[in-house]
């Protein structure tokens, strides 16, 4: 036999045992959903598991996620889907809007609780189907504060638990703290007086909030998030006797936090953490951190999973390591298999996928799915102001990837435009649009708008997007996706990312048009938009 087919052989051979090893990996990467997913709630029935994301200002919100191993995530819609659920009126400031909700399941019924900030304030729905329809809001009116929970004691009564100091004053700065009050389930009606449970686990404890109930094993664990959504948030535990308390905090807190690694470790600002058990009795936690590249947040929060065991009645994380790693060992669940999953949206479905989101809630309908075309009104809301404008983007999830959209838009006024944005609100962002009769492309950078590139361009239709590698974008249009043109200097991409701790979203890029404070009667016809890595 050849020496060459001895060499054929042999490479076969290895391909089928990687092809094996793979098949057999025991392990999962975090995090589980990459880009802007914060503030994980998450609840089992029996042997299905069901997570819930903030979404601030974005429309619709609260997007739903359901897997059977926790690593494997599919969307099954959003929570608040309709202008009824969800009010986000223009004006409505980027990172307002909708915080931390919780996620749980009673009597055959799912709750979803959260607060709309600026927006109503506290408010629960309720679903059978977690796909939905969700009900409309049950308002809180005397519930204070943000991050509420719900939590069912063993004789069914309800309760409300949410962040707030009840005191009025903070003794130290960043002194915020967790209350307790009975509820009216079938009303939202709170009853009887609140008790504060804690102030966080010591005496300078900083915004102790995202509060979380458990019973395990007769006793009451509480469980909070304090030290801001930075690099110096935590996951604090606290248990009680009784339920209204007196809590009393771990010796061991906090029991999860990444503070004490430094800047420079790749995992950072863990916490928000909720716990789930398996129909096998094992323990896991979902919680949020960010991927920080030199100390940068590119991509936002997002959602991390962590294993967990009981040791003394206390929550021990990923034990003998005690913090979230990159590569975990997977959960003891039949894996799911989710849907394949296509690079390019040909808007060839009667509704908008569930990737796309608009800003703020709509109060018109201007833009319709018409044979294979995404077609939106020129109105003359502008992304640069906290308005409601002719907007659909969904989330960059990865540090390097390409996006690109195919827009057909023959107007020629200057004052019309249309085309491809990448943005993190509307103070920061880049439009690579159609304008007149050329292509341009806009930075705006803390308010400020610049022209940083302009190139003449002829014709009704146009390929406009970008790639990105990390730090930079690289802006390009074309005739088609095989010829594209560069447009200007690579741009800074981080103009797109976060501020850790006080951006609470992360960067979309989306489809865009406005014919800028002006009456229009013009349209934007979208063919596709992909995004790929």
């Amino acid at each position: 036999m050849k020496l060459s087919l001895y060499i054929t052989l042999l490479i076969s051979v290895l391909c089928q045992f990687q092809d094996a090893q793979a098949q057999v990996k025991d392990t999962y990467n975090n995090p589980v959903l990459s880009g802007f997913y914060p503030d994980p709630s998450i609840c089992r029935v029996e042997n299905d598991y069901y997570l819930v994301h903030s979404s601030f200002e974005y429309f619709p919100g609260v997007p739903i996620f359901h897997s059977t191993d926790l690593v494997n995530w599919e969307q099954i819609g959003h929570v608040l889907d309709r202008s009824s659920q969800l009010n986000l009126p223009e004006g409505l400031k980027p990172s307002e809007g909708i915080f931390a909700p919780t996620l749980r399941y009673h009597n055959d019924t799912f709750y979803m609780v959260t607060t709309c900030v600026q927006c109503g304030g506290n408010f629960f729905v309720t679903a059978t189907n977690p796909a939905g329809p969700w009900s409309d809001p049950i308002w809180i009116a005397d519930a204070p504060g943000i991050d509420p929970t719900l939590f069912w004691d063993d004789d069914g009564s309800a309760y409300y638990i949410g962040g707030h100091n009840l005191h009025g004053y903070r003794a130290w700065p960043g002194q915020n703290g967790v209350f307790i009050q009975k509820i009216d389930i079938a009303t939202g009606k709170l009853l009887g007086d609140p008790v504060q449970m804690t102030f966080g686990h010591a005496t300078n404890a900083v915004w102790g909030e995202a509060p979380h109930i458990y019973k395990i094993n007769g006793r009451y664990m509480l469980m909070i998030a304090e030290g801001g959504t930075s690099i110096h948030h935590a996951v604090t535990v606290f248990e009680s006797d009784s339920l209204m308390g007196k809590y009393t905090p771990s010796l061991i807190n906090p029991v999860l936090t990444h503070r004490h690694l430094g800047k420079n470790y790749p995992i950072a600002a863990v916490g928000h953490a909720d716990l789930v058990q398996t129909q096998h009795g094992d323990w896991w936690a979902v919680l949020l951190a960010t991927r920080p590249i030199k100390q940068q947040v590119m991509l936002g929060r997002e959602t991390f999973l962590v294993p967990l065991v009981f040791e003394d009645g206390w929550p021990v994380f990923n034990p003998g390591k005690g913090i979230v790693e990159v590569e975990m060992l997977l959960p003891k669940l039949p894996p799911m298999k989710t849907s394949s999953r296509s690079t390019v949206d040909g808007f060839e479905t009667e509704s908008m996928g569930y990737d796309w989101n608009m800003l703020r809630t709509p109060t018109e309908k201007w833009y319709q799915l018409n044979k294979g075309f995404l077609e939106m009104q020129t109105r003359p809301q502008k992304l640069i102001e906290n308005t409601q404008p002719s907007f659909w983007g969904r989330r960059i999830q990865h540090f390097t990837f390409d996006a690109f959209t195919k827009v057909d838009f023959n107007s020629n006024k200057s004052n019309e435009e249309a085309g491809f944005v990448a943005l993190l609100d509307s103070k920061n962002h880049y439009r690579l649009v159609k304008k007149g009769k050329s292509i341009k492309l806009f930075k705006v950078e803390k308010g400020n708008e610049t022209l940083v590139a302009e190139e003449s361009y002829h014709g009704s239709s146009v390929v406009l997007g970008l790639k990105a590698d990390f730090f930079e974008y690289q802006f390009c249009y074309g005739k088609d996706i095989n010829s594209l043109n560069i447009l200007g200097e690579k741009q800074d991409a981080r103009v797109c990312a976060p501020s850790s701790g006080l951006d609470f979203t992360g960067p979309y890029v989306g489809m865009y048009t406005s014919s800028n404070g002006l009456k229009s009667n013009a349209r934007a016809f979208f063919d596709w938009f992909k995004y790929s890595n």
